[in-house]
């Protein structure tokens, strides 16, 4: 069945020019003022998010936030459950692992103005600072052409426009519970950019699968067999599977800390799973420089589900 765009958050959006991500824990203190807190957030996000687009149109502003299995399991146990909501399990590879690390409440805000994702982030957080812990916030920009931290052009093989919304929405033939929301997986990344630096162009080329400069594929003898866009791919049943894919840059250059925070958003979770499982049991020749420290899976309610979680229907 067809989904509704206007009936999801804003997974199919672009990396954005200024962005926050923020993990919360809820403090579990209290079941019932905490579903009280999280009724309010449920309805007050979407007047606040509508406020901020009313007064400033210009700044693009996209916001999508939800749950993680553990979360929903506490707050709504006597409700449904999204069908591929689940604790997000490591993936252990031959040299690297894809950690698990706590996380119960997500939140992923973009805008041209940095102004607008702190004005965001931070009535969010008036609502909910009461109940919650903060796990991780991390700041990000837009890197130089659209390009990851490492060099190379991002996104290149993403769906384009509103088709990505087929690859991120949830249809009422998969689950028409929960149709039109998504799954948002999220991983913090720190790399050895020194490393990665002393490199020749043609070795970050190889190792990439792609030409630094203008992005063109390199041809298939010429990439490592453990390519990133190689390991990364997801062709089960010998179909390529896509996702809404974002690699947004972070830094501290004083403290030579660079990284790259990956949110990947789709409809089925399992066809995220699988492209973690292949980079990390073919060892992605990108993970010799970078380094996962977080990892979990949210689901990103849609406006119904929001409804009814702030009428106190879950």
């Amino acid at each position: 069945m067809t989904v509704d765009i206007k009936r999801g958050q804003d997974v199919y959006k672009d990396a954005g020019e200024n962005v926050i991500f923020v993990t919360l824990n809820l403090k579990r203190e209290n079941l019932d003022s905490d579903r009280e807190v999280i009724q309010d957030f449920a309805d007050m996000s979407k007047s606040i998010i509508n406020s901020m687009r009313i007064r400033s149109p210009k700044e693009q502003l996209a916001v999508a936030w939800g749950f993680s299995s553990g979360a929903w399991d506490y707050l709504f146990p006597n409700a449904p459950k999204p069908k591929e909501l689940e604790p997000f399990a490591e993936i252990k590879g031959p040299k690297y692992t894809a950690v698990s690390t706590p996380g119960d409440i997500f939140i992923h805000v973009r805008a041209n103005s940095e102004a607008i994702t702190y004005e965001i982030v931070d009535q969010f957080m008036k609502i909910l600072r009461p109940i919650v812990t903060v796990e991780d916030e991390t700041h990000g920009f837009r890197y130089i052409e659209g390009r990851a931290i490492i060099g190379f052009i991002d996104g290149t093989e993403n769906p384009a426009g509103v088709e990505s919304m087929d690859y991120t929405l949830i249809d009422d033939d998969q689950d028409s519970e929960f149709a039109n929301g998504s799954y948002a997986f999220a991983q913090k990344y720190i790399h050895k950019m020194d490393d990665w630096d002393s490199m020749k162009t043609e070795d970050q080329e190889k190792a990439i699968g792609r030409h630094k400069f203008n992005d063109r594929e390199l041809d298939d003898d010429e990439k490592l067999p453990n390519a990133h866009n190689v390991a990364s791919k997801d062709e089960e049943g010998g179909v390529e599977h896509k996702i809404v894919r974002m690699n947004v840059p972070f830094a501290d250059p004083a403290k030579n800390v660079k990284g790259t925070y990956f949110i990947g958003y789709s409809k089925t979770f399992s066809i995220t799973k699988r492209m973690l499982t292949n980079m990390f049991t073919q060892s992605d020749r990108l993970l010799d420089f970078s380094t996962p420290i977080t990892g979990n899976l949210f689901f990103i309610p849609s406006v119904d589900t929001m409804d009814k979680i702030a009428e106190g229907e879950y």
